[in-house]
């Protein structure tokens, strides 16, 4: 089977590993107990049967399970697996190394060519700086609330745990059981990435309130629900099947982006803030000039900074994507928006030779941003750090890329070329084997 595959046997091994050693019920026969006595016809059979049987169970146990799907035909391979899950001691490690290493897991998972989970995947180093500078407190307000409305394996979501928990703050139960279990909620359309996420919050100790549907074709949503949403929607058209009709969005477009944007200033608080990454297209397309010009004309919202992302932020799994990052506010005017550009002078980040870093690409626009969340520090402008007035932003008719207007971008040097090449026949090339091997199988 493939990485993604196997990594999808692999949540349902460790979900039943730790159950057998925790508080989880299972089904009589659905033990990890039994697993490991048997072997042969009689191992591959139990395990599909527990697959078949957990997922009608109610709760978090049908939600994990949902759809399975046995990978493992090779009675000897399940075994193997299963020795060396028991054999590793996986849950007497600590949550905080069973996160870290599921999260290696999924990342390796989103590597995969046209078949991985990159779709589903942000950088661990992105997604930190936009949790310290947005500083996601749970316990900030009353029953506060933060969400991923496309929330993949749950990178955002299980990071704002991480910044949370390290804040080292003195619980009562009360407060303890409810960040466990009513503070982080999300959702996903595909069925995969949101059990993958459900495990991801599992193993850092949240049961988190995920939803497995479109955020964005519904007429079921729960207006003005989150105080902090933090989020990257799916990128270009795919999955898109036309104007929401059922949705009373003030712009009516097909375009998922400029929706997720309208779907997130619905169901944010009043005060409530906002990151979302974004392809660059949504600072200057005509439709997203025509939402700026409303929620910023109107004063409904206060687009406060952009953060522009190097070159080759979501390399290998989306090449050739420009991508920006939103902050707002909602319930407040916008002043002034801070454009920090992390892309002009810096090397196109690649996935083995010039990885995305923490420090490097991004430690200073946390610090330029400023300790308040809500982007109302003092803020100093730099040769990176730029300030653009409401008059700028009206006299561009709500163009905010803040790019020069007819300016001839630079080419790069031809290596970059050669690399974008090799690596879109690089994928090509993946996708005929997995054919090949599909037609093999069948044949």
């Amino acid at each position: 089977m493939d990485y993604a595959d196997y990594v999808e046997q692999l949540t349902y091994l460790l979900f039943l590993k730790m159950a057998d050693e925790g508080s989880i019920k299972v089904p009589v026969h659905c033990r990890w107990r039994d697993m490991l006595a048997l072997d042969g016809d009689a191992l591959t059979d139990y395990y599909n049967r527990a697959l078949d049987t957990l997922r009608k169970e109610p709760g978090l146990l049908g939600q994990i399970f949902q759809e399975p799907i046995s990978k493992i035909k090779n009675a000897t391979n399940l075994k193997k697996i299963v020795e060396g899950i028991e054999e590793i001691g996986w849950t007497k490690l600590g949550k905080d190394v069973q996160g870290e290493a599921f999260e290696g897991l999924l990342e390796r998972t989103a590597n995969e060519g046209k078949k991985g989970a990159g779709q589903f995947f942000t950088p661990r180093p992105l997604i930190q700086a936009i949790v310290d500078v947005i500083k996601p407190d749970v316990l900030a307000t009353k029953k506060f609330k933060v969400a991923d409305v496309a929330c993949g394996t749950s990178g955002f979501l299980t990071v704002a745990a991480e910044w949370f928990q390290n804040q080292k703050k003195k619980l009562t139960a009360g407060e303890r059981r409810y960040v466990q279990k009513d503070a982080y909620h999300g959702q996903e359309l595909v069925v995969r990435p949101y059990r993958l996420g459900l495990m991801n919050m599992f193993l850092h100790g949240i049961e988190a309130n995920l939803i497995l549907g479109d955020s964005i074709y519904t007429d079921h949503v729960a207006t003005e629900a989150f105080d902090c949403i933090i989020t990257n929607p799916p990128f270009g058209t795919r999955g898109s099947i036309g104007v929401p009709k059922q949705r009373d969005f003030i712009v009516a477009t097909s375009n998922i982006q400029i929706n997720f944007v309208q779907h997130i200033h619905e169901v944010l608080k009043k005060q409530g803030r906002a990151a979302m990454v974004l392809p660059d297209s949504i600072l200057t397309d005509a439709k997203a000039r025509e939402l700026w010009k409303h929620y910023i004309g109107k004063g409904l919202c206060n687009v406060h900074t952009i953060l522009k992302l190097p070159r080759g932020t979501f390399n290998p799994y989306a090449t050739g994507v420009k991508a920006c990052v939103v902050f707002l506010q909602k319930g407040k005017k916008t002043k002034n928006v801070w454009v920090y550009d992390a892309r002009t002078s810096v090397e196109e980040v690649r996935k083995t030779s010039r990885p995305l870093e923490y420090q490097k690409h991004f430690a200073d626009f946390v610090e330029a941003y400023g300790q308040d969340p809500d982007g109302l520090s003092e803020r100093k402008e730099s040769e990176r750090f730029t300030k653009h007035t409401l008059a700028e932003v009206k006299e561009r008719d709500y163009d905010i890329s803040f790019v020069k207007m007819n300016t001839q971008s630079s080419l790069e040097a031809p290596s970059f070329y050669v690399d974008k090449l090799i690596v879109n026949f690089q994928q090509q090339l993946e996708g005929l084997y997995h054919l090949k091997n599909i037609l093999d199988e069948n044949s």
